[in-house]
This record gives structure tokens, sequence and C-alpha cells, in this order.
């Protein structure tokens, strides 16, 4: 299994340091974003930009969540352990269920891409 990791990369540094707003700032002057495998545990993410993030591998223990809108992002084996989700939006091709396991229980998101 792979560990989380941090990326090098001044946008990943404004993330883990939970400055959001900038982010979304520098992200528009950018193309899509491979945040595969990052360590996001126990952020405060709220307001966060998702859209065309590779997250996949990605690890979400106990981070903030909420509102975020993750339907534009690619989360494949990304684990949500203990994370706050309320009123987040997921891709449709990821069952109710597999999101509950993986809050409960740590499991990775598996679902088909299109």
């Amino acid at each position: 299994m792979s560990q989380p990791r941090l990326i090098d990369s001044p946008l990943f540094t404004l993330v883990r340091e939970e400055k959001i707003q900038a982010f979304n700032e520098e992200k528009r002057h950018v193309g899509p974003l491979d945040f595969s495998g990052g360590d996001f545990r126990g952020l405060d993410l709220r307001n966060l930009d998702a859209e065309g993030i590779d997250l996949r591998d990605a690890y979400f223990r106990s981070a903030d969540l909420r509102g975020i809108d993750f339907r534009g992002a690619q989360l494949e084996g990304a684990s949500l352990a203990h994370a706050q989700i309320s009123g987040a939006y997921f891709p449709p091709e990821l069952s109710a269920d597999e999101i509950l396991m993986s809050v409960n229980f740590g499991t990775r998101l598996r679902y088909r891409t299109k």
C-alpha cells in the first residue's frame, strides 16, 4: 500500500497551509493538477475548487471536505476515513455505500470513471 506523500508544488503547499482562497486564485492560471497520493490528512479544505484535480490514492483522514464539489476530480483509490463530507458532491459513478465505507472504515474509493 502506498503512503501519503507531500508533493513538491507551490499550489500543494498552499493547500497544506489551508490557504484555500489563494490556491483557488492561483489554480485559475494553471492546467490540470496531479495531487495523486497527496497527504491531506486533518486539513480544512472547505471551499476548495477541486475541478480537474487528480486526487487518486489521496489521503483525507479526518479532513474537512464539507461542501466541496468533487464531480470534476478523480478520486479513484482515495481514502476518506473519518472525514467530514456534509454537503460534498461526489462523482455520480461513486455509490453512497462506497463513500460511507471509506468514511467509516477507511477503505479506498472504487468506481469506474467514464
